[in-house]
């Protein structure tokens, strides 16, 4: 049976059900597709007003761009915003087991090297500050 379920979006999935290689032939400015965690969005009139510019959307147009969605760490705006282009899943058999598993899993994509980096910074900062203060 053909049961709606919801994406990360809260959408239920009613649209499409995109094979890979036609998600591969939307990938020009004027018609751009692009599959994030299994569900295909079609961010053709997204472009100009995508705050990281166009050329990274360019660059991942008509692609399985999950690993760099995540890897940016969009807000939950962004997430939201994602929804009002969603016109439906992969096809099943082209379902990536990654995106899936992020899907599921809630992960996040922050990589254990943004972590340590970013727990490094603090600690040097701290100290700077412990090893400056004046008394």
């Amino acid at each position: 049976a053909n049961v709606p379920r919801s994406d990360l979006s809260g959408t239920s999935s009613s649209g499409i059900n995109a094979e890979y290689g036609e998600v591969k032939e939307h990938n020009s400015p004027d018609d751009m597709w692009m599959a994030i965690h299994n569900k295909v969005y079609d961010i053709t009139k997204f472009i100009n007003e995508h705050p990281g510019g166009e050329e990274v959307l360019l660059e991942h147009a008509g692609t399985e761009a999950t690993y760099a969605f995540e890897d940016v760490g969009h807000s939950l705006d962004a997430r939201d915003l994602l929804s009002q282009y969603y016109i439906g899943d992969m096809h099943e058999d082209d379902r990536t087991q990654k995106a899936a598993k992020m899907a599921d899993s809630g992960e996040s994509g922050i990589s254990p090297g943004l972590v340590a980096g970013i727990l490094v910074a603090v600690a040097a900062g701290v100290g700077f500050l412990v090893m400056n203060k004046s008394g």
